[in-house]
């Protein structure tokens, strides 16, 4: 129940992130360079904060884990310019899982019948979300930004299987990640947000990327890749349903029926049978 409730309060962080940026970036408060930068930049100031109240310092940085946050930072800003907060978290969590199953598969950890179902009926449900009839299709450029955001993510939650220190290893990637996330700034036509996109930016990188990673990255031993992947697909639909309360983003019933059939996805492939 513990290992549950805290995934659970992960999940939630990750729809939040979807919100926040897409309330910037639809608004027109913040440009998606400039909001990405300042998101890994708060992220790396909590972290920081956090290793030093644990007396701990930073640890040798990795490539791959550095650059695959990059690319998801990167990659989730701009997509946003276009894609609603639920079908963004859809395709950013569908791309996600298989990546992460790939992972799985060519690491040979064992993957029981039962999560593989409930995988299989989760991405079903993402599928139909997806659909012209359900009224959620994006751009193609909008998608296919997501889904290198997704790549992104994917394999950074793989490379936190190995992490010995979850809380070090994630205020290094950020750390490192902040020059190349900032980079782009410097191109003409990058500006920077207004006070209302510097409070989204900063409660997007400190709250729900900074704290919500790292807790993340310690989880994902416990659950290991395969439930690691399914799980996520939960997010789409938290991020649907926040995009209704928060931003006032009406979903048709095509696209609620696809969300149910994404939580009966998930429920049967991460809860245990008594």
């Amino acid at each position: 129940m513990h290992l549950l409730l805290l995934t659970l309060l992960t999940l939630c962080a990750f729809a939040a992130n979807s919100l926040l940026n897409r309330a910037a970036l639809a608004g027109g408060v913040a440009d998606p360079l400039a909001f990405a930068a300042i998101r890994v930049g708060a992220g790396a100031v909590m972290l920081l904060v956090l290793l030093r109240l644990r007396g701990k310092s930073l640890i040798p940085a990795k490539p791959v884990p550095v650059l695959a946050l990059t690319v998801y930072m990167l990659g989730f800003s701009l997509a946003y310019l276009e894609l609603e907060a639920g079908t963004g978290a859809l395709i950013l969590f569908g791309g996600v899982q298989i990546t992460m199953f790939a992972g799985a598969v060519l690491a040979k950890e064992a993957i029981p019948v039962r999560r593989s179902l409930g995988a299989a009926l989760a991405f079903a449900g993402l599928v139909w979300l997806m659909l012209p009839a359900a009224g959620a299709v994006p751009s193609l450029r909008a998608a296919a930004l997501m889904l290198i955001a997704a790549i992104g993510w994917g394999i950074y939650s793989l490379a936190g299987r190995r992490a010995a220190d979850p809380l070090a290893a994630t205020a290094t990637n950020f750390v490192w990640s902040l020059p190349l996330v900032g980079l782009p700034l410097l191109w003409p036509g990058a500006t920077m947000p207004g006070t209302e996109g510097w409070i989204l930016a900063l409660a997007s990188g400190a709250i729900t990327s900074g704290l919500g990673y790292a807790l993340w990255y310690a989880l994902v031993p416990q659950l290991g890749a395969g439930r690691a992947a399914v799980a996520q697909m939960a997010v789409p639909v938290i991020a649907l349903l926040g995009g209704v309360a928060l931003l006032g983003e009406i979903p048709g019933l095509p696209a609620l029926g696809a969300s149910a059939v994404v939580l009966a996805g998930v429920a049967l492939a991460t809860l245990r049978r008594r």
